[in-house]
C-alpha cells in the first residue's frame, strides 16, 4: 500500500504544491523561494527518509509569513493523508539531535489531537535574514493540520543556525520513527480503537 499524498493550496497570498512519500529515500525537490527554509525542509526529507517536493510562491514582498505558514499547512495535510488510518504504525516518535554546541529534542504522537509545545530561546532574532518566529508558525501549522501532538525543545545552543537545524533534523527522525510499520501491531495503536 502506497503512503503518499499531494496537496495543492491556492489563496490570494500563496500558491503551493506539495507532495510526499512516507516510504521514500530522502530525496527532496524544493522551491519555496526561501533558501533557508528549503535547507531546513531538506533536513526533514533526508533524516525522515521521506521523498518531499515543494513548489511555492507567495507574497514575499510583504514578508515570508504566509509562505512559511502555508507550507506547514500543506505538509501537515499531506502527512495526515499519507498516514491514512494509522493501522500498524508505531505512532510515537522521538529524537535527540546534536550539532556542535546545539542539542534539540522532538517528540511527536500521531494522536489525532493537534498540540504544539515549543520551547526555544534563540540568541538572535534572525538567521540569514530569516525571521525565526516563523518556525513556530510552521510547526504550529504542521501540528494543527496533521493532527499531531508535537513537543519541540532546544536544550542548548548559542548559534541560531545550529539550533534550527537540530530541530528540523530531530523532527525528521521522530517522524520516521512514528510512521514506521510495527510488525507486532496489526490494528490501530490505541486502546480506543481510533486515532
Amino acid at each position: 500500500m502506497s503512503r503518499n499524498a499531494s496537496i495543492e493550496r491556492a489563496t490570494k497570498e500563496t500558491s503551493i504544491k506539495l507532495s510526499l512519500d512516507l516510504d521514500g529515500t530522502g530525496s527532496a525537490e524544493l522551491n519555496s523561494s526561501i533558501p533557508f527554509l528549503d535547507h531546513m525542509l531538506e533536513q526533514i526529507a533526508r533524516h525522515g527518509l521521506i521523498d518531499l517536493t515543494v513548489d511555492a510562491k507567495g507574497d514575499r514582498e510583504i514578508d515570508d509569513h504566509h509562505t512559511v505558514e502555508d507550507i506547514g499547512i500543506c505538509l501537515g495535510e499531506a502527512l495526515r493523508d499519507a498516514i491514512g488510518s494509522k493501522a500498524g504504525i508505531v505512532r510515537y516518535g522521538h529524537a535527540y539531535v546534536p550539532l556542535d554546541e546545539a542539542l534539540s529534542r522532538v517528540v511527536l504522537d500521531f494522536s489525532g489531537r493537534p498540540g504544539l509545545e515549543y520551547n526555544i530561546d534563540f540568541p538572535k532574532e534572525t538567521v540569514g535574514g530569516f525571521d525565526i518566529d516563523l518556525f513556530k508558525e510552521f510547526f504550529q501549522a504542521v501540528s494543527n493540520h496533521g493532527r499531531i501532538t508535537l513537543h519541540i525543545d532546544a536544550i542548548r545552543g548559542d548559534n541560531n543556525h545550529h539550533i534550527i537545524e537540530t530541530v528540523f533534523k530531530a523532527f525528521g527522525r521522530a517522524l520516521r520513527m512514528a510512521v514506521e510499520s510495527d510488525p507486532r501491531q496489526s490494528g490501530i495503536p490505541s486502546t480506543k480503537g481510533a486515532l
